[in-house]
């Protein structure tokens, strides 16, 4: 499993499937597990199931609740198989990628490419995106899944923007490789970003433009919990990332490039996973109408004090 505390932890808004889909994840990757189960009762999705897993030892959490946001290829999961660290890597793509097509779609057909003796994408049963890469084992060794980021729309052209953003913003970051398009290339401008990566909080992300005609962009369906241990640095993440005043919400908040973020107390998980059933509806209740989480005010909650 993880070596060290993941600080940063991509969401997946499903409709009603999140306790069926985090199965079906751990059931393809090994080290993985669900973690916990827990129900809020009374959001205003109703009833909602959240769902924490593990899958090769990176942590996720996933919900149920409605229909509001769909998944789409703008942040999708790239899957590395290193050769030097697995000797039946190229099998286990194969594998993976058997078991993700099913009822999905393919997005890029699995082959070889300039950047890859074998790459594929595909959207799975549920509309996730996956990019699935035999990965050079002559390069730096990179985390078995990695959140990639796609700017596109308005957004293109925006990814290096975004990348040096994010270095000022988070600690335990370094910027990885970064690769542009050539002169020539069709849509896409000369030094947009082609692909780059760069870790945050000792999490890798990927990041590329894409200047193709696209009819999506970034939503609430994958956001990224970012775990803090004081008001203090709830404040700052808050204060730095927040650019969108109305998608303020529990917690959530949407950045300059419309990625959204989670700004959570590492108390909340506490409460949630640890707190009896009255415990846990107190806080619920009063999270729903924060925007900036307090944790002063969610302890008062668990407590049951006035």
């Amino acid at each position: 499993m993880t070596t060290s505390r993941q600080i940063i932890i991509p969401h997946l808004w499903f409709d009603k499937e999140a306790k069926e889909a985090a199965t079906f994840y751990c059931s393809l990757f090994p080290q993985s597990r669900i973690s916990n189960l827990t129900t809020l009762n009374g959001t205003p999705s109703g009833d909602t199931e959240i769902v924490s897993f593990e899958l090769g030892g990176h942590s996720f959490m996933a919900f149920s609740a409605g229909p509001l946001f769909k998944f789409n290829p703008s942040i999708s999961f790239m899957v590395n198989f290193d050769p030097s660290r697995d000797v039946n890597a190229r099998e286990n793509l194969d594998m993976i990628w058997g078991k993700l097509s099913e009822g999905g779609k393919v997005l890029m057909p699995l082959q070889e490419y300039p950047f890859s003796k074998r790459y594929g994408w595909l959207e799975d049963r549920y509309g996730i995106s996956w990019q699935l890469i035999l990965t050079n084992p002559e390069g730096e060794e990179r985390p078995l899944i990695t959140p990639s980021l796609m700017f596109v729309g308005k957004q293109t052209g925006r990814a290096e923007e975004a990348i040096n953003f994010y270095l000022s913003v988070f600690k335990d970051a370094r910027a990885g490789i970064m690769s542009r398009y050539p002169k020539g290339m069709e849509h896409d401008e000369e030094g947009t970003i082609q692909f780059a990566d760069f870790m945050v909080e000792n999490t890798w992300f990927a990041a590329m433009d894409s200047a193709q005609q696209h009819d999506f962009g970034f939503n609430e369906a994958i956001s990224f919990i970012v775990h803090c241990d004081n008001q203090e640095e709830i404040d700052f993440y808050w204060d730095k990332l927040s650019a969108v005043p109305e998608s303020e919400q529990c917690g959530w908040l949407k950045d300059k490039f419309g990625v959204s973020w989670q700004i959570v107390p590492t108390a909340l998980d506490r409460m949630l996973t640890r707190g009896t059933r009255e415990q846990i509806d107190r806080v619920t209740q009063a999270v729903l109408p924060m925007k900036k989480l307090i944790i002063a005010d969610l302890e008062k909650a668990y407590n049951g004090a006035d």
